[in-house]
């Protein structure tokens, strides 16, 4: 097999069908993002709930004295007896792992912290309107419905919530970003093949005659194929490159400036990004020499 052949017959053919290999090029590189895109934010997403598994808490709030919540209208506010008895039902419970009870003051401090960048707000607020909690770490934050249930109904608990339940909907949300991404890439994947697969076939017309000449002298199918395909393979490479600039960017301007907000240990490394660059190359790829050799078989009578 003669290579310089096979090379002057794919630059022949990228060169007549220009406008149709950058458009190739082009939704390539779309649909390579769009799905590369969808695969950090799974990885973000992923990295996010290991972090989160073992941190997980259950917040028991304590009725205080005059509390506006139902339960506690008829208290006057807990003492340390029926503190110890809350605590020690908590522990029973074989969903628990560990306990800490948490003062109006710590509650204050962490208040404190938590609105730094409001002075106006935290003056409005003293200690001892911050009620006493307990701190509650099941050993599977999976298993928290029924726990939730049990320490409701304990009696001198003014409410309970789950941080669970606030990172459920706070994954949610991005979930459906990653899908939404997903489902834009498929679209985009299916008019990437369209699209080669009228390339090929427009250059298999333009060179019927070469073609036809080939097979009279005995040129196998693999040798007359191979231009065709390499022309794809060329085309998905470059989207494939394209698309990496376009990952990297979003990894530096729309991750990382989402990521200060997140836990250190938590966030999307430079690792994944690579891992996710190698993946939508090879499917570019892919994608591209399969819609070469199916429209190759079906067009091009060899």
């Amino acid at each position: 097999m003669r290579a310089n052949f096979i090379f002057s017959e794919v630059w022949i053919g990228l060169r007549r069908n220009l406008t149709m290999t950058i458009a190739v090029i082009v939704t390539v590189a779309i649909a390579m993002a769009l799905l590369g895109v969808g695969l950090m934010i799974n990885a973000q997403v992923t990295r996010m709930k290991h972090y989160w598994a073992s941190r997980v808490e259950i917040s028991v709030f304590l009725c205080k004295k005059d509390d506006a919540f139902p339960v506690c209208k008829t208290s006057g506010g807990m003492d340390d007896t029926q503190k110890k008895e809350i605590e020690n039902t908590i522990k029973a419970m074989p969903q628990v792992q560990s306990v800490a009870f948490e003062t109006s003051a710590q509650a204050f401090e962490i208040f404190k912290a938590t609105y730094a960048d409001n002075p106006l707000f935290v003056s409005a607020v003293r200690a001892e309107d911050m009620p006493e909690s307990f701190r509650v770490k099941l050993k599977n934050p999976e298993e928290y419905s029924g726990a939730v249930g049990t320490l409701k109904t304990l009696k001198g608990v003014s409410n309970v919530i789950n941080h669970q339940e606030i990172l459920d909907r706070f994954f949610g949300l991005l979930e459906r970003l990653r899908w939404a991404a997903l489902v834009v890439a498929g679209i985009l994947v299916v008019s990437a093949i369209l699209l080669i697969g009228n390339t090929v076939r427009l250059s298999a017309y333009n060179r019927r005659r070469e073609t036809g000449i080939m097979r009279l002298v005995g040129a196998s199918n693999l040798y007359i194929q191979l231009p065709f395909v390499m022309e794809g393979v060329i085309a998905g490479l470059l989207g494939g490159v394209v698309a990496a600039v376009l990952l990297i960017v979003s990894k530096v301007f729309l991750f990382e400036s989402v990521q200060i907000y997140l836990a250190a240990n938590s966030q999307l490394e430079w690792n994944d990004v690579a891992w996710v660059i190698t993946l939508t190359m090879i499917v570019g790829v892919v994608i591209c020499v399969l819609a070469s050799f199916v429209t190759l078989r079906r067009y091009l009578k060899v």
